[in-house]
Order: structure tokens, then C-alpha cells, then sequence
């Protein structure tokens, strides 16, 4: 008999569902709801670029329309679903009051920001987050040493103390602060269940110090917090468990059976990572309007703390496993800017530049940028970092322009795996998966000419929603473990983009120059004198022109 299992996958402007049959991972059935509020779902502020929100009535609209979407759509026997996994963008902490239920539902705050769920995305609380950083360093620097030395804007704690200082009223009001991905596991069973993703990549929680960052510490960054510490539990757990039984009142709504289980949360790369296969030495890049670069180490190896590493948390991928999180603050983000806001244009002016930028080489264009148009996320950890585009003349096109923000977005990937590896994590496949990853040939190759490594992609599409789906088949007893299930589940698409030689030459170089613009612009450190970078650029140029 067949058995069936449902991802949830909620991303940054839309909500997914898909039937898995677990015997081999064919998606089934798929339905995708674009959030109601705000722009492309995101609610934001014209006054303030930092504010990125989003309304809980989405996530639930979507949970339902999305899951009944799909069921119709692969039309099989719902008695044969055996389990639900869910993954979401995190850190997106929702106050909620005692009941688990958002602020944002109740008439008092359905109208007011602050009540919202804090997208990942929200920079509004840099300033909290370096008084985090700071008094971590004094008084807890294992905590600074597992979440790669500085505690982010986009993560928990720096969020709701921003709350409690920018809108007391919100912060007094809930009795918790849930991420997104514990959210929805806990309106389908009831159950408040932290899962140890968005708990140790973002939340300051790990074994060693016998779970969340404690109450006397974060007492001393301001005695708010500690009254949501003491709501927290001692214990998260990982994908492989359950966070309960769906209820019968959303086993009615979403016309699936009561009681099957759902899996424990993830964050939706993590998540990616899972659905592409992701195991000690293969990392998974998750490319889409942001990247996130996954690496799993397992627990038993001597692991050193990662400088510039958003994480290395225990089974926070996959179980007896390290999770290590890196990424990029924005890549599909930045190509979406270019076209949108520079060179205006709908959709199909992507694949336009994409192809006119694919007939250059690389060094044509004289041109070099940062890929800081968001900040930096790995492996500087600062979001008032800004964009760049160095070498700019009066002959410059759009497709030459185009081309150099893809290459910035390479050789900042760059940066991340060199730390990876630096630091003993080896890399020896890279698969990716994601939007830019299936659209976007210009990237894979230019990713693996600077890369200077093979591209794999992963087979299927939805890689994220795969992976909760995963989880689904774990909990609901078909394979025993992640790697079984991953082994069935998983693959990799036949074509591979191979580095070309003559292009990893010259992309060496550009890199080089690309380091000294980022340690000139990112570090304290950095010193050196640079008066010859753009008459280098135009060598390059020059030589790759000329032949």
C-alpha cells in the first residue's frame, strides 16, 4: 500500500503544500498561496527600509487553502497519509498570548506592526542586537562561539528586546514569543514544541549550556527578557521526533485524518538541505532571494567554533548531527532590484540580461561589486553594510552591470566556503537548490568558475517542501532515519556545470581584488594602500578583450 506524506513550506511571500509519495519523493500534488498583506507579503514601512513583517491570518489562510490545494491536486487516498513536516523562515518570532494564539489575531493589535510575526528579514534591531553581541563577550562568550562571534539583527532575542523598547505595549501584552516554524506544528497539534533549528541558529539554545541563554545573562542585557526566558522550555527537539497528533478541528479543515503525526519544525533552508540530500561533506546551498550554505558534521567529530558562522548547533538539520547555517543577506533580492528598481522591466527581463551577460567573458566588463545590498550575513555579520559597483564608465551596459552582481554574489559564496573549510568542515560536493539555482544558467556556471568545484542541482524543485515532507515520512514510521529516507528520497538533476579553466583563472584574480574591497570596507583591520584596484581591473579587462 502507498504512503503518502505532506510538506508545509512557509518562505518569505508564500505559503506551500505538497503530497510526497514516500517510496521514491515524487511530489504528487503542490498548491502555493501568495500572502494577502502587504507587498509580496511582506508588511514594511515607507519611513523605515529595516521593518519587514508579516501577518499571522497569512499563515494560517495558507495552511489551509495550501493543504487542501494539494490533496486535490494529487488526488489520493488521505487515509494513506502517514505524516506532516513543516519548515518556515526564521528567526520570525510571533507574540502570542497564553494560548499560543498571535497578538496580531485579537481586534486590540490586528492593526498594529509591532503585533506582527518579525520577518527574518527585519534589521530594525541592530542596535539591540550589538548590545547582545557586547554583553555576551563579557559575560558569556561561548554564546558569541557557537553563533560565529556576533549575535545578529535577524535573530530572536535582539527582536522582542527591540519590541519591549519600541513598543511596550505589544511586549506586555504577550505572554511568548513563538518562531514561525514551532508556530504551525502547534496549531495543527496543540502542543508547544521548540525545535532545536531556529532554537540554536538563532535563539542562544544549546546542550552545553543545558538550553536557552540563561535568566541572569540575559537579565543583564535588560530584565524584560527574562520574564519570556522563564516561559521557555528546558528542551527543543529535532525533525526526527514529533511535535504531537493533528487535532481533529484542523484534521476537519484540512480533511486529512486525526492524529497523524507532525513532525517537529525546521527552518526552510534547513529544510532545503534535507530535501537535497545534505550529509557530512556535501554542502547544500539554498539560492533564492537570499542563500543559505548547509553543512552537517557529525557529533562525534572535534568541531572547532566558526568566526563569521551564523551557527553550529547541535541536530539542527539533521539528528547526530552539528548543523552549520552560513549565508548571503540577499542574491535573487539583488538581481530583483537591478531589473525592477535600475533597469526597469517585468520578469522577462531576467532571462534577457541572463543570457546577454552569459555571452561575456569574465573580466569583459572592467567591473567589480560587493553583493552587500542587504548587508553582509557570512561571514561579517553586519546588515549596515551596503552595495558596490566599482569600475564603472560611460560604455557600461545593463548586461555588463548584470553580470558583475552575479559574480559579486559568487565571490561572496566564496568567502563562506573558505571559512567552511578553513576550519577543518570539509566541502567535497556542493548541490544547490532553490529558484536561481533551476532559472538561472549565468549563476551556476559563473558559481562554478569562482567556486572552482562542480554544481549539482538538486532533482527536485521544491527541495524545502521536500524536506518537511521528509520529516513526515520519519515521524509516520516509513524509514527508520533521515539517511534512508534521504537515499529514497532525494537526488540530483543529470546536468552539472563543470568550472571552466581559462574562466577560474581569471576569476581568481577578480576574487582577489573582491577580498580587498571586502576587508576594506568590512574589517577595522585592513590597511593597505588602494591605489592601483580599478588600473587592475582595467588590465583585466584589457587582456581578457585583446585576447
Amino acid at each position: 500500500m502507498a504512503e503518502y506524506a505532506i510538506g508545509l513550506d512557509y518562505g518569505t511571500n508564500s505559503a506551500r503544500a505538497i503530497v510526497v509519495d514516500c517510496a521514491d519523493g515524487t511530489i504528487l500534488g503542490s498548491h502555493v498561496y501568495g500572502y494577502a498583506h502587504g507587498e509580496m507579503g511582506v508588511m514594511g514601512d515607507p519611513k523605515d527600509p529595516n521593518v519587514a513583517r508579516q501577518h499571522p491570518a497569512d499563515y494560517l489562510e495558507g495552511l489551509e487553502l495550501t493543504v487542501k490545494g494539494a490533496l486535490a491536486a494529487a488526488d489520493i487516498d488521505v487515509g494513506q497519509v502517514v505524516g506532516m513536516g513543516v519548515d518556515a523562515t526564521a528567526s520570525t518570532p510571533i507574540p502570542v498570548d497564553e494560548n499560543g494564539d498571535a497578538l496580531a489575531l485579537m481586534e486590540t493589535f490586528n492593526d498594529h506592526p509591532a503585533a506582527m510575526a518579525w520577518l527574518w528579514k527585519d534589521h530594525t534591531s541592530d542596535g539591540e542586537a550589538n548590545e547582545i553581541t557586547e554583553k555576551a563577550r563579557a559575560m558569556r562568550p561561548a554564546y558569541l562561539a557557537k553563533c560565529g562571534g556576533t549575535y545578529s539583527t535577524e535573530w530572536y532575542w535582539s527582536k522582542l528586546l527591540r519590541c519591549a523598547r519600541t513598543a511596550p505595549e505589544v511586549y506586555d501584552a504577550a505572554y511568548t514569543w513563538i518562531e514561525l516554524p514551532d508556530w504551525i506544528p502547534f496549531v495543527l497539534t496543540g502542543n508547544q514544541v521548540r525545535c532545536l533549528c531556529a532554537a540554536g541558529h538563532k535563539g542562544l539554545y544549546s546542550p552545553e549550556w543545558n538550553g536557552f541563554a540563561d535568566a541572569a545573562f540575559l537579565g543583564a542585557v535588560d530584565p524584560c527578557l527574562v520574564r519570556i526566558r522563564e516561559t521557555l522550555p528546558d528542551e527543543a527537539h529535532h525533525i526526527g521526533k514529533a511535535a504531537g497528533a493533528l487535532t481533529a478541528a484542523w484534521a476537519e479543515k484540512l480533511g486529512l485524518p486525526e492524529g497523524i503525526p507532525v513532525a517537529v519544525g525546521t527552518i526552510d533552508a534547513h529544510a532545503g538541505a534535507v530535501g537535497s540530500g545534505v550529509k557530512p561533506g556535501t554542502m547544500v546551498k539554498i539560492i533564492g532571494t537570499s542563500t543559505c550554505d548547509i553543512a552537517v558534521a557529525s557529533l562525534d567529530a572535534q568541531l572547532p567554533d566558526i568566526p563569521g558562522i551564523c551557527g553550529v548547533a547541535h541536530e539542527s538539520v539533521l539528528p547526530g548531527c552539528y548543523g552549520l547555517e552560513a549565508g548571503q543577506s540577499a542574491v535573487g533580492d539583488i538581481f530583483n532590484w537591478f531589473v525592477h528598481k535600475v533597469e526597469p522591466g517585468n520578469g522577462a527581463l531576467h532571462d534577457q540580461l541572463g543570457e546577454e551577460a552569459l555571452a561575456l567573458k569574465p573580466g569583459e566588463s572592467g567591473l567589480l561589486a560587493l553583493d552587500w545590498e542587504n548587508g553582509n550575513r557570512s561571514t561579517l555579520t553586519d546588515p549596515k553594510l551596503t552595495g558596490l559597483i566599482l569600475g564603472l564608465s560611460l560604455h557600461t551596459s545593463p548586461a555588463e552591470i548584470f553580470r558583475a552582481l552575479v559574480e559579486a554574489t559568487a565571490f561572496g559564496a566564496r568567502v563562506i566556503i573558505e571559512r567552511y573549510r578553513e576550519y577543518g568542515v570539509p566541502i567535497e560536493r556542493v548541490v544547490n537548490c532553490g529558484g536561481i539555482a533551476l532559472k538561472s544558467p549565468l549563476s551556476m556556471q559563473t558559481y562554478a568558475d569562482v567556486l572552482g568545484c562542480s554544481m549539482e542541482i538538486s532533482a527536485n524543485e521544491q527541495s524545502c517542501a521536500l524536506g518537511a515532507a521528509m520529516a513526515g515520512s520519519v515521524v509516520g514510521g516509513v524509514y527508520p532515519n533521515f539517511g534512508e529516507a534521504s537515499e529514497a528520497m532525494t537526488g540530483v538533476m543529470d546536468r552539472v556545470y563543470e568550472p571552466i579553466p581559462e574562466h577560474q583563472v581569471v576569476y581568481d584574480r577578480l576574487f582577489g581584488l573582491y577580498k580587498k574591497l571586502h576587508d576594506l570596507f568590512g574589517t577595522r583591520e585592513y590597511a593597505e594602500n588602494q591605489f592601483g584596484l580599478m588600473k587592475e581591473l582595467i588590465n583585466i579587462r584589457e587582456e581578457v578583450r585583446n585576447g
